[in-house]
């Protein structure tokens, strides 16, 4: 048996997923442009499945959902998309500096493009101050993407309070990078002010290859791809009804969980939050109080040893962790949301994330607990001897 603690990386799919998603396939397979009954009831699966997905998000419909094939591809064309097609009304973006890569990357290529972004810092749990977004707007802003839950440290950004204070600036389009809120945490899209959302349905419990876009009605996105008319040009190509109806019902049953699912997995962070800083060796990075970190993910550091050594050593105790977010965890380089958050580079360059489920208990935590500690006894010579 393995303990599997990598759930910002990915989620085990629920097995009534995996059920829907071949039965889908098996019977569903036309495809859901084409005019003939096969192809009608391709269609027909597919737009209940979108509103299926907007039923969850109130004050949404379901012609304002766009089926991507996950976070990266949303981030990259509500990013780009609203950047390039608006780009006369004023060239400067916002976001801030502990986005993940696949939103961080995107503004750094627009600034190849000849737009100015400003990166707005954070404080040391991680999280953006709505006062610091507010000063950076200027009358060339058009875009402000803030992530809800940073993936590598779980620190939740301020969006309803950013979500306020743009709507004060009418022109200026809101991005969130939704993807480790959704089934975790209450998210609002509508209610909050914001134009594009994203979700990815591998976090949830779903299949992978699968996300949503949300692109409030009469918001102007510029295609990424283009060749067909499928997801209202936004996303031409043929839909994989299969794996995006069994991710619809992943999304529903995560949302509608949610509540009772974070409670049960704060309980569990409280527990593992006492145990490290009960390890001198080990320092905490990121929040520890419920309003500014979410109820899912743990991150560590231990000062002066390589970050893979730890996550090799609790793999042979059968656990497997992470350290970066899984984009970038191949890169040697220091972790970049730690860096802004603490401006050390050993802290930064040690991080471990500990990321978990509904599915985890408090037998789990134990043994996550006690074999830390005896990892760490083992580093700590080693550590003498650097």
């Amino acid at each position: 048996m393995m303990y599997y603690f990598d759930h910002c990386a990915s989620t085990p799919p629920h097995e009534e997923v995996i059920r829907t998603m071949a039965e889908v396939m098996a019977k569903h397979y036309a495809n859901p442009s084409s005019l003939h009954r096969s192809g009608q009831e391709a269609r027909n699966l597919l737009e209940r499945a979108r509103a299926a997905v907007a039923a969850l998000f109130p004050g949404t419909e379901a012609k304002e959902w766009i089926f991507t094939s996950g976070g990266t591809e949303g981030n990259n064309i509500a990013i780009a998309g609203a950047a390039r097609q608006n780009r006369k009304r004023g060239n400067h973006l916002i976001t801030s500096e502990v986005e993940h890569p696949s939103v961080y990357d995107t503004f750094k290529a627009l600034e190849r493009e000849g737009f100015r972004v400003t990166y707005v810092p954070v404080d040391s749990r991680g999280v953006v101050s709505a006062a610091d977004v507010e000063a950076a707007l200027t009358d060339e802003t058009i875009l402000v993407s803030i992530m809800h839950v940073n993936n590598e440290v779980g620190a939740i950004q301020p969006i309803a309070d950013i979500g306020r204070l743009l709507k004060q600036r009418r022109g200026i389009l809101f991005h969130v990078d939704g993807v480790q809120s959704v089934g975790k945490l209450p998210v609002d899209p509508a209610g909050w002010n914001v134009d594009l959302f994203t979700a990815s349905a591998h976090k949830v419990k779903g299949p992978r290859g699968v996300g949503l876009l949300y692109v409030r009605q009469g918001t102007a996105i510029a295609p990424l791809v283009v060749g067909g008319s499928q997801e209202r040009e936004l996303r031409p190509g043929t839909e994989n009804v299969p794996a995006i109806v069994a991710s619809a019902k992943a999304f529903r049953m995560a949302m509608e969980s949610q509540p009772e699912r974070a409670e049960r997995m704060q309980r569990l962070r409280e527990r593992l939050l006492g145990s490290i800083e009960a390890i001198p060796e080990l320092v905490l990075n990121g929040g520890t109080e419920p309003a500014s970190a979410a109820p899912h993910v743990v991150n560590f550091s231990y000062p002066g040893m390589k970050p893979e050594v730890i996550v090799h050593m609790l793999e042979k105790h059968r656990i497997l962790a992470s350290t970066k977010s899984a984009c970038s965890s191949k890169s040697e380089e220091p972790s970049r949301v730690l860096m802004a958050m603490h401006g050390s580079h050993e802290r930064a360059a040690s991080g471990i994330r500990l990321s978990f489920g509904d599915e985890h208990g408090e037998a789990d935590l134990e043994w996550l607990c006690s074999m830390l500690r005896k990892v760490v006894e083992k580093l700590k010579p080693l550590e003498r001897k650097g």
